[in-house]
Protein backbone atom coordinates (compact mmCIF):
# COMPACT_ATOMS: atom_id res chain seq x y z
CA UNK A 1 0.00 0.00 0.00
CA UNK A 2 1.28 3.44 -0.80
CA UNK A 3 0.65 6.66 1.05
CA UNK A 4 0.78 10.34 0.19
CA UNK A 5 0.29 13.28 2.49
CA UNK A 6 -3.26 13.60 1.13
CA UNK A 7 -4.02 9.91 0.90
CA UNK A 8 -3.91 7.96 4.15
CA UNK A 9 -5.23 4.52 3.40
CA UNK A 10 -6.61 1.90 5.71
CA UNK A 11 -4.65 -1.29 6.23
CA UNK A 12 -5.67 -4.27 4.16
CA UNK A 13 -4.52 -7.46 2.60
CA UNK A 14 -0.94 -7.84 1.50
CA UNK A 15 0.44 -7.90 -2.00
CA UNK A 16 -2.08 -9.91 -3.93
CA UNK A 17 -2.71 -10.73 -7.54
CA UNK A 18 -5.06 -11.99 -10.18
CA UNK A 19 -6.10 -15.62 -9.99
CA UNK A 20 -8.40 -17.74 -12.09
CA UNK A 21 -12.00 -16.59 -12.18
CA UNK A 22 -13.12 -19.87 -10.64
CA UNK A 23 -11.23 -18.96 -7.47
CA UNK A 24 -13.42 -15.92 -6.92
CA UNK A 25 -16.68 -17.59 -6.02
CA UNK A 26 -17.63 -17.15 -2.40
CA UNK A 27 -14.65 -14.93 -1.56
CA UNK A 28 -14.95 -12.26 1.08
CA UNK A 29 -12.76 -10.04 3.26
CA UNK A 30 -12.03 -7.15 0.91
CA UNK A 31 -8.69 -5.38 1.10
CA UNK A 32 -10.38 -2.03 0.78
CA UNK A 33 -12.93 -2.87 3.43
CA UNK A 34 -15.86 -3.01 1.05
CA UNK A 35 -18.00 -5.65 -0.57
CA UNK A 36 -20.06 -5.54 -3.72
CA UNK A 37 -22.88 -7.14 -1.75
CA UNK A 38 -22.83 -4.82 1.26
CA UNK A 39 -24.52 -1.50 1.70
CA UNK A 40 -22.48 1.63 1.17
CA UNK A 41 -19.35 2.29 -0.85
CA UNK A 42 -16.08 1.54 0.92
CA UNK A 43 -13.55 1.70 -1.92
CA UNK A 44 -11.42 -0.85 -3.68
CA UNK A 45 -8.22 -1.24 -5.65
CA UNK A 46 -6.37 0.91 -8.17
CA UNK A 47 -3.95 -0.76 -10.55
CA UNK A 48 -0.81 1.17 -9.61
CA UNK A 49 0.54 4.06 -7.57
CA UNK A 50 -0.72 6.97 -9.67
CA UNK A 51 -4.28 5.73 -10.04
CA UNK A 52 -4.30 4.81 -6.36
CA UNK A 53 -3.25 8.32 -5.40
CA UNK A 54 -5.85 9.87 -7.68
CA UNK A 55 -8.64 7.57 -6.51
CA UNK A 56 -7.95 8.47 -2.89
CA UNK A 57 -7.88 12.16 -3.76
CA UNK A 58 -11.31 11.76 -5.36
CA UNK A 59 -12.99 9.82 -2.55
CA UNK A 60 -11.33 11.72 0.28
CA UNK A 61 -12.39 10.36 3.66
CA UNK A 62 -15.54 8.71 2.30
CA UNK A 63 -13.75 5.55 1.12
CA UNK A 64 -10.25 4.22 0.52
CA UNK A 65 -8.26 2.59 -2.26
CA UNK A 66 -5.02 0.71 -2.37
CA UNK A 67 -2.60 -0.57 -4.97
CA UNK A 68 -1.24 -4.12 -5.01
CA UNK A 69 2.04 -3.04 -6.65
CA UNK A 70 5.03 -3.04 -4.33
CA UNK A 71 6.93 0.09 -3.40
CA UNK A 72 9.80 0.49 -5.83
CA UNK A 73 7.92 -1.08 -8.73
CA UNK A 74 5.87 0.32 -11.59
CA UNK A 75 2.51 -1.08 -12.59
CA UNK A 76 3.36 -1.92 -16.19
CA UNK A 77 5.63 -4.92 -16.50
CA UNK A 78 4.45 -6.05 -13.08
CA UNK A 79 3.31 -9.65 -12.62
CA UNK A 80 0.72 -10.35 -9.91
CA UNK A 81 0.72 -13.44 -7.76
CA UNK A 82 -1.61 -14.80 -5.11
CA UNK A 83 -5.31 -13.98 -5.02
CA UNK A 84 -5.75 -10.36 -6.07
CA UNK A 85 -8.76 -11.20 -8.23
CA UNK A 86 -10.62 -12.58 -5.25
CA UNK A 87 -9.82 -9.57 -3.12
CA UNK A 88 -10.77 -7.06 -5.79
CA UNK A 89 -14.02 -8.92 -6.47
CA UNK A 90 -15.00 -8.43 -2.83
CA UNK A 91 -14.59 -4.66 -2.99
CA UNK A 92 -16.65 -1.96 -4.63
CA UNK A 93 -14.39 -0.72 -7.44
CA UNK A 94 -11.33 -1.31 -9.57
CA UNK A 95 -9.58 1.61 -11.29
CA UNK A 96 -7.18 0.72 -14.10
CA UNK A 97 -5.82 1.65 -17.53
CA UNK A 98 -7.17 -0.30 -20.48
CA UNK A 99 -3.72 -0.60 -22.04
CA UNK A 100 -1.79 -3.72 -23.13
CA UNK A 101 1.10 -2.43 -21.02
CA UNK A 102 -1.10 -3.32 -18.05
CA UNK A 103 -2.26 -6.67 -19.42
CA UNK A 104 -2.75 -8.13 -15.95
CA UNK A 105 -5.17 -5.31 -15.10
CA UNK A 106 -7.00 -5.71 -18.42
CA UNK A 107 -7.50 -9.40 -17.68
CA UNK A 108 -8.75 -8.65 -14.18
CA UNK A 109 -11.12 -5.95 -15.44
CA UNK A 110 -12.53 -8.33 -18.04
CA UNK A 111 -13.19 -10.96 -15.38
CA UNK A 112 -14.89 -8.43 -13.11
CA UNK A 113 -17.07 -7.05 -15.91
CA UNK A 114 -18.10 -10.53 -17.01
CA UNK A 115 -18.79 -12.11 -13.65
CA UNK A 116 -18.99 -9.46 -10.93
CA UNK A 117 -21.28 -6.62 -11.87
CA UNK A 118 -21.30 -5.41 -8.26
CA UNK A 119 -17.74 -4.13 -8.76
CA UNK A 120 -17.41 -0.83 -10.62
CA UNK A 121 -14.66 -1.06 -13.23
CA UNK A 122 -13.26 2.36 -14.14
CA UNK A 123 -10.91 2.84 -17.09
CA UNK A 124 -9.03 6.09 -16.49
CA UNK A 125 -7.99 6.18 -20.16
CA UNK A 126 -11.55 6.25 -21.46
CA UNK A 127 -11.65 9.99 -22.19
CA UNK A 128 -8.06 10.47 -23.42
CA UNK A 129 -7.73 7.66 -25.94
CA UNK A 130 -7.61 10.15 -28.79
CA UNK A 131 -4.60 11.86 -27.18
CA UNK A 132 -2.39 8.79 -26.83
CA UNK A 133 1.01 8.96 -28.52
CA UNK A 134 2.77 6.25 -30.47
CA UNK A 135 5.82 4.82 -28.78
CA UNK A 136 8.14 6.50 -31.27
CA UNK A 137 6.30 9.84 -31.36
CA UNK A 138 9.44 11.84 -30.57
CA UNK A 139 12.14 9.32 -31.27
CA UNK A 140 11.51 7.48 -34.50
CA UNK A 141 13.56 4.34 -34.80
CA UNK A 142 14.78 4.45 -31.21
CA UNK A 143 13.25 1.26 -29.93
CA UNK A 144 10.79 -1.32 -31.05
CA UNK A 145 9.93 -3.40 -28.02
CA UNK A 146 9.03 -2.59 -24.49
CA UNK A 147 10.32 -3.90 -21.19
CA UNK A 148 12.00 -2.30 -18.20
CA UNK A 149 15.60 -3.30 -17.69
CA UNK A 150 16.58 -1.19 -14.72
CA UNK A 151 16.62 -1.66 -10.99
CA UNK A 152 12.93 -0.97 -10.51
CA UNK A 153 11.08 -2.88 -13.18
CA UNK A 154 11.24 -5.78 -15.59
CA UNK A 155 8.99 -6.57 -18.53
CA UNK A 156 10.26 -10.09 -19.08
CA UNK A 157 7.45 -12.54 -19.54
CA UNK A 158 4.92 -10.02 -20.82
CA UNK A 159 2.85 -11.19 -23.70
CA UNK A 160 3.05 -9.53 -27.07
CA UNK A 161 5.22 -6.75 -28.44
CA UNK A 162 4.58 -3.46 -30.14
CA UNK A 163 2.12 -5.10 -32.51
CA UNK A 164 -0.39 -4.87 -29.65
CA UNK A 165 1.36 -2.06 -27.77
CA UNK A 166 1.04 0.83 -30.17
CA UNK A 167 0.76 3.62 -27.61
CA UNK A 168 3.04 4.99 -24.94
CA UNK A 169 1.16 4.37 -21.68
CA UNK A 170 2.85 7.18 -19.70
CA UNK A 171 0.00 9.57 -20.43
CA UNK A 172 -0.31 10.47 -16.75
CA UNK A 173 2.91 12.55 -16.81
CA UNK A 174 1.03 15.24 -18.76
CA UNK A 175 -0.79 17.27 -16.08
CA UNK A 176 -3.43 18.45 -18.55
CA UNK A 177 -4.36 14.92 -19.54
CA UNK A 178 -3.99 13.85 -15.92
CA UNK A 179 -6.77 16.27 -14.96
CA UNK A 180 -9.08 14.67 -17.50
CA UNK A 181 -8.19 11.21 -16.21
CA UNK A 182 -8.96 12.26 -12.64
CA UNK A 183 -12.33 13.58 -13.81
CA UNK A 184 -12.98 10.21 -15.48
CA UNK A 185 -12.18 8.43 -12.23
CA UNK A 186 -14.50 10.76 -10.31
CA UNK A 187 -17.31 10.17 -12.79
CA UNK A 188 -16.92 6.40 -12.65
CA UNK A 189 -16.79 6.28 -8.86
CA UNK A 190 -19.71 8.71 -8.66
CA UNK A 191 -21.81 6.37 -10.79
CA UNK A 192 -20.93 3.54 -8.41
CA UNK A 193 -21.65 5.69 -5.37
CA UNK A 194 -24.33 8.23 -6.33
CA UNK A 195 -24.74 9.41 -2.76
CA UNK A 196 -21.24 10.88 -2.84
CA UNK A 197 -20.98 11.69 -6.56
CA UNK A 198 -21.10 15.44 -6.02
CA UNK A 199 -18.35 15.30 -3.41
CA UNK A 200 -16.19 13.21 -5.73
CA UNK A 201 -16.67 15.72 -8.54
CA UNK A 202 -15.76 18.59 -6.20
CA UNK A 203 -12.63 16.76 -5.03
CA UNK A 204 -11.61 16.09 -8.61
CA UNK A 205 -12.07 19.75 -9.50
CA UNK A 206 -9.94 20.84 -6.53
CA UNK A 207 -7.23 18.41 -7.54
CA UNK A 208 -7.40 19.64 -11.14
CA UNK A 209 -6.59 23.12 -9.85
CA UNK A 210 -3.39 21.73 -8.35
CA UNK A 211 -2.61 20.03 -11.65
CA UNK A 212 -3.07 23.40 -13.33
CA UNK A 213 -0.19 24.67 -11.20
CA UNK A 214 1.99 21.82 -12.45
CA UNK A 215 1.03 22.70 -16.01
CA UNK A 216 1.99 26.31 -15.37
CA UNK A 217 5.35 25.26 -13.94
CA UNK A 218 6.25 23.27 -17.05
CA UNK A 219 5.04 26.07 -19.31
CA UNK A 220 7.38 28.39 -17.42
CA UNK A 221 10.29 26.01 -17.94
CA UNK A 222 9.61 25.95 -21.67
CA UNK A 223 9.52 29.75 -21.79
CA UNK A 224 12.68 30.26 -19.72
CA UNK A 225 14.79 27.41 -21.11
CA UNK A 226 18.30 28.36 -22.20
CA UNK A 227 18.50 25.30 -24.42
CA UNK A 228 15.93 23.32 -26.38
CA UNK A 229 17.34 19.89 -25.60
CA UNK A 230 18.17 17.90 -22.49
CA UNK A 231 19.56 14.41 -22.07
CA UNK A 232 17.92 11.56 -20.23
CA UNK A 233 20.18 8.55 -19.84
CA UNK A 234 17.60 5.84 -19.95
CA UNK A 235 14.31 5.16 -21.63
CA UNK A 236 12.16 8.21 -22.17
CA UNK A 237 8.88 8.20 -20.24
CA UNK A 238 8.25 11.87 -20.94
CA UNK A 239 7.06 12.01 -24.54
CA UNK A 240 3.77 13.51 -23.38
CA UNK A 241 5.64 16.40 -21.75
CA UNK A 242 7.65 16.88 -24.93
CA UNK A 243 4.48 17.01 -27.00
CA UNK A 244 2.72 19.37 -24.58
CA UNK A 245 5.53 21.86 -23.93
CA UNK A 246 7.88 21.54 -26.88
CA UNK A 247 10.69 19.98 -24.85
CA UNK A 248 13.22 17.81 -26.64
CA UNK A 249 14.72 14.96 -24.64
CA UNK A 250 17.57 13.04 -26.20
CA UNK A 251 18.07 9.48 -25.02
CA UNK A 252 20.72 7.05 -26.23
CA UNK A 253 18.20 4.34 -25.38
CA UNK A 254 15.08 5.90 -26.87
CA UNK A 255 11.62 4.93 -25.73
CA UNK A 256 12.40 1.28 -25.09
CA UNK A 257 13.88 0.47 -21.67
CA UNK A 258 14.91 -2.92 -23.04
CA UNK A 259 17.36 -1.45 -25.52
CA UNK A 260 21.05 -1.28 -24.71
CA UNK A 261 22.77 1.76 -26.21
CA UNK A 262 25.69 1.19 -28.54
CA UNK A 263 29.04 2.87 -28.01
CA UNK A 264 28.31 5.17 -30.93
CA UNK A 265 24.96 6.19 -29.38
CA UNK A 266 26.68 6.96 -26.09
CA UNK A 267 29.36 8.93 -27.96
CA UNK A 268 26.68 10.88 -29.83
CA UNK A 269 24.97 11.68 -26.54
CA UNK A 270 28.22 12.90 -25.01
CA UNK A 271 28.72 15.12 -28.05
CA UNK A 272 25.25 16.62 -27.54
CA UNK A 273 25.96 17.24 -23.85
CA UNK A 274 29.17 19.11 -24.70
CA UNK A 275 27.78 21.00 -27.70
CA UNK A 276 24.69 22.20 -25.81
CA UNK A 277 26.50 23.03 -22.59
CA UNK A 278 24.36 20.60 -20.63
CA UNK A 279 25.36 20.55 -16.98
CA UNK A 280 23.03 17.85 -15.64
CA UNK A 281 22.11 14.48 -17.14
CA UNK A 282 18.70 13.11 -16.17
CA UNK A 283 18.00 9.49 -15.30
CA UNK A 284 14.88 7.54 -14.36
CA UNK A 285 14.78 6.93 -10.59
CA UNK A 286 13.35 3.47 -11.26
CA UNK A 287 16.30 2.50 -13.43
CA UNK A 288 20.01 2.25 -12.82
CA UNK A 289 21.98 5.54 -12.88
CA UNK A 290 25.01 3.82 -14.41
CA UNK A 291 24.52 5.15 -17.93
CA UNK A 292 24.01 8.70 -16.67
CA UNK A 293 27.16 8.42 -14.57
CA UNK A 294 29.12 7.17 -17.58
CA UNK A 295 27.97 10.13 -19.67
CA UNK A 296 28.85 12.61 -16.92
CA UNK A 297 32.28 11.04 -16.39
CA UNK A 298 33.08 11.38 -20.09
CA UNK A 299 31.57 14.79 -20.81
CA UNK A 300 31.52 18.35 -19.53
CA UNK A 301 28.40 17.66 -17.45
CA UNK A 302 28.86 17.70 -13.71
CA UNK A 303 25.81 15.99 -12.22
CA UNK A 304 23.24 13.27 -12.61
CA UNK A 305 19.70 14.24 -11.61
CA UNK A 306 16.85 11.79 -11.03
CA UNK A 307 13.40 12.18 -12.55
CA UNK A 308 10.29 10.14 -11.90
CA UNK A 309 7.87 8.67 -14.43
CA UNK A 310 5.36 9.22 -11.60
CA UNK A 311 4.06 5.70 -11.96
CA UNK A 312 5.46 4.30 -8.74
CA UNK A 313 6.94 5.35 -5.43
CA UNK A 314 9.93 4.66 -3.21
CA UNK A 315 10.37 4.21 0.53
CA UNK A 316 12.04 7.61 0.69
CA UNK A 317 9.17 9.33 -1.10
CA UNK A 318 6.63 7.51 1.04
CA UNK A 319 8.35 8.75 4.17
CA UNK A 320 8.28 12.27 2.76
CA UNK A 321 4.56 11.94 2.02
CA UNK A 322 4.97 12.27 -1.74
CA UNK A 323 2.01 11.53 -3.94
CA UNK A 324 1.80 12.12 -7.69
CA UNK A 325 1.74 15.91 -7.30
CA UNK A 326 4.80 15.96 -5.09
CA UNK A 327 6.75 13.76 -7.49
CA UNK A 328 5.96 16.20 -10.27
CA UNK A 329 6.60 19.40 -8.30
CA UNK A 330 9.45 18.32 -6.01
CA UNK A 331 11.29 15.91 -8.32
CA UNK A 332 10.47 16.57 -11.97
CA UNK A 333 9.98 20.33 -12.13
CA UNK A 334 13.36 21.14 -10.49
CA UNK A 335 15.08 18.46 -12.57
CA UNK A 336 13.69 19.82 -15.83
CA UNK A 337 14.56 23.37 -14.77
CA UNK A 338 18.19 22.40 -14.32
CA UNK A 339 18.36 20.18 -17.39
CA UNK A 340 16.98 22.92 -19.67
CA UNK A 341 18.78 25.81 -17.97
CA UNK A 342 15.58 27.38 -16.67
CA UNK A 343 16.56 27.87 -13.05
Amino acid sequence: MTHSRRSVLRGGAGLLAAGASTSLAGCSGAAGGGSGDSEGFDGGYAAFFTLNDWANEVVGDRASFESPVEVGRLGHGWTPDGTLAADVASTDAFVYLDSPEFAWAQDLAATLEADYDSVAVVDALADVEGDLLAWDHSHEGEGEEDGHDGDGENHEGEEGGHDDRQHDPHVWVDPVLAARMVETVATGLGEADPENAEAYADNAAAYAAELDAVDTAFESIAERAERDVAVIAGHNSFQYLEARYGFRLHSPVGVSPQNEPSQSQIADTIEIVNAEGIDAVLYDRFESPRLAETIVENSDATATVPVSPAGGTTEEWNEAGYGYLEQMTEINVPAFERAFGAQ
